[in-house]
């Protein structure tokens, strides 16, 4: 993909999109873009202003940033008719206070990849994973 300014204008609207679909401003999202041998690789970060850390809300592949951006924008609009909700407790080491957070995954384990994306396992204790019934 060329780099032009009309590309990084429809890159702009995409990710405005996402952050609008989730309710999220450009503060609390991150959008990683890594290139992976002959794909671009966008994952999607939260940030959460309360305890200020970080998680993984979805990786996508694509053949360049358009392309991964749209897909992206695909799995925002539908992923909570595909994924479960989960209710995840854990304390940051050092921390004395015990933090909830929320993530969509396929099954317990992807929810815990999301909790733990990017930090060594050992900063974080899970007190508890839980399914959340659906309404």
């Amino acid at each position: 993909m060329e780099s032009t300014p009309e590309v990084h204008v429809e890159i702009a609207r995409i990710q405005k999109q996402i952050e609008n679909h989730l309710g999220l401003s450009g503060d609390s999202l991150l959008f990683e873009f890594r290139q992976m041998d002959n794909k671009v690789r966008l994952d999607l970060i939260t940030v959460n202003p309360r305890h200020n850390q970080s998680f993984l809300f979805h990786t996508e592949l694509g053949y360049d940033k358009l392309d991964v951006l749209h897909r992206m924008l695909d799995y925002v609009q539908s992923y909570k008719d595909k994924e479960s909700p989960y209710t995840v407790q854990w304390m940051a080491r050092g921390d004395k206070e015990l933090n909830t957070s929320y993530f969509r995954a396929h099954n317990m384990y992807e929810a815990l990849d999301k909790l733990y994306f990017g930090r060594d396992m050992n900063t974080i204790t899970v007190f508890s994973v839980v399914l959340n019934p659906v309404s």
